[in-house]
């Protein structure tokens, strides 16, 4: 089947963690708002979903993936529907229910990451904010990130069949989910990041380990992988960077 992914076409965003998804399974995808629009896509083929009347059962918000008949969105949704029919994800429902649980909780990490940027509301530019933004940066990093971290790094300890990974004994979607959000704190947060580096080892040395995979190291170096920058969830902004 080839996918059809449906997200802004200048930032990884959530979008990012259903892109790695395809990625690793070396699943044939259109990112279709990075294409043409004189072949038809490009954002405004975007719009027209999320605009249309037409649609029984429409998104509320990118990212959304067509696959054959079925129109799927929220980015835990469609990755736990990727999951089992790519091998990212265990054949058991005990497993898939688990390695939902986790997909969900990184979100609520990834919200929590928008909020040190965006804490009074995501209509208003960061400089209306900043004074906020810094509060509640300065809290995250001290309380929140090290929760969270501690968390799946007790994850990883607690896996019965090794540390390598957080579900079982291979790679699951929210392995893939988890380097992503290490690499957007590294680049977001890069003092406090490296801090962090010795406390949650395991999480750190996960983040390595996705990092080598072959088509996800493929995928990194290709013009497919879109920088991070100050448009999307994680961004720099240096007078955020605190010590944790």
């Amino acid at each position: 089947m080839k996918y059809e992914l449906y997200y802004w076409p200048t930032i990884q965003g959530r979008g990012e963690f259903v892109r790695l998804a395809l990625e690793e399974a070396g699943a044939e995808y259109t990112d279709v708002a990075r294409e043409p629009e004189e072949k038809g896509a490009g954002v405004p083929a975007l719009m027209r979903i999320l605009d249309s009347h037409a649609i029984e059962r429409p998104p509320f918000a990118p990212p959304f993936l067509r696959a054959g008949d079925l129109l799927i969105a929220q980015t835990a949704n469609i990755l736990s529907f990727l999951g089992p029919r790519h091998g990212l994800a265990p054949e058991d429902e005990a497993g898939r229910l688990w390695t939902h649980q986790l997909q969900l909780t990184l979100a609520d990490l990834v919200q929590e990451v928008h909020d040190t940027h965006h804490p009074i509301a995501a209509s208003l530019y960061y400089e209306d904010q900043r004074r906020e933004a810094r509060r509640r940066a300065g809290e995250f990093l001290k309380s929140r990130a090290p929760r969270f971290l501690a968390y799946f790094e007790h994850v990883l300890e607690r896996n019965p069949q090794g540390d390598q990974y957080l579900v079982g004994a291979s790679l699951t979607y929210c392995d893939l989910s988890l380097f992503q959000v290490i690499a957007g704190l590294r680049y977001a947060f890069p003092r406090a990041s490296a801090r962090y580096e010795s406390d949650y080892r395991r999480v750190f040395a996960m983040h390595e380990r996705v990092t080598c995979r072959p088509r996800i190291a493929a995928y990194l170096a290709s013009n497919r992988r879109i920088p991070f920058n100050e448009e999307g969830i994680f961004r720099h902004y240096e007078e955020l960077d605190l010590k944790p």
